[in-house]
């Protein structure tokens, strides 16, 4: 199987599945979408890194891998739809007589983004929260790509944005520029320099983006 040595792992395989999916972890019964995998891969590699157990349905039954070249299905996502390219380490383990499982490790980026060439051309980031991959919102991936290299003061404008996180309620990244009255130009850069700091948070919940003070 691609040159990989298969090794005897039921009681592995078995401890892994009864996990379930997770921050870390998705099962793959079958790989037939490049692209999707790769929103996988870029989901794990933006956040702390994972695991594909391929041959594995969503409930966690172990049913084997059904055609060896699931495995260069899952390299071409890593190298051809993920930018920067990702680098995919695989490990098969026999399940059962004739039931092989393959393990694909992804490991975290050494800097964020990392993006999905989507159908349409454009790039798209993704991270992993418990067992979905989300569309990262596009100010946080701007905040990403700025990292450890602003500097703001903390007065003004920027006082203002952390006082409105620290009210109740929930705020949008959207909802910031009429809070404060600014222009959406000056709110957005303003959150992504203060992301970038760290002073501001994104977090997901509902099934939208939402902004905290750390």
């Amino acid at each position: 199987m691609k040159d990989i040595p298969v090794r005897r792992g039921r009681r592995y395989i078995a401890a892994l599945t009864a996990q379930g999916e997770h921050d870390r972890q998705d099962f793959k019964y079958a790989i037939s979408d490049a692209r999707k995998i790769a929103r996988s891969v870029s989901a794990f590699a933006n956040a702390a890194g994972g695991r594909l157990l391929i041959g594995v349905k969503d409930n966690g039954a172990v049913a084997g891998v059904r055609n060896e070249e699931d495995v260069y299905v899952v390299e071409q996502a890593a190298e051809r739809y993920c930018d920067p390219p990702q680098a995919v380490e695989f490990m098969a383990y026999s399940f059962d007589t004739g039931v092989t499982v393959i393990e694909a490790t992804i490991s975290p980026a050494e800097s964020r983004p990392v993006r999905v060439i989507e159908e349409d051309g454009r790039l798209r980031a993704y991270c992993r929260l418990a067992d979905e991959n989300i569309a990262v919102h596009p100010l946080m991936v701007r905040a990403w790509s700025r990292s450890g290299a602003v500097s703001v003061a903390l007065d003004g404008d920027a006082t203002r944005l952390v006082d409105l996180l620290r009210s109740p309620g929930d705020v949008r990244p959207e909802d910031v520029a009429v809070a404060l009255g600014l222009s959406r130009r000056t709110a957005n850069a303003l959150i992504v320099d203060l992301a970038a700091m760290g002073v501001v948070t994104f977090r997901y919940s509902g099934g939208r983006w939402l902004l905290s003070g750390s």
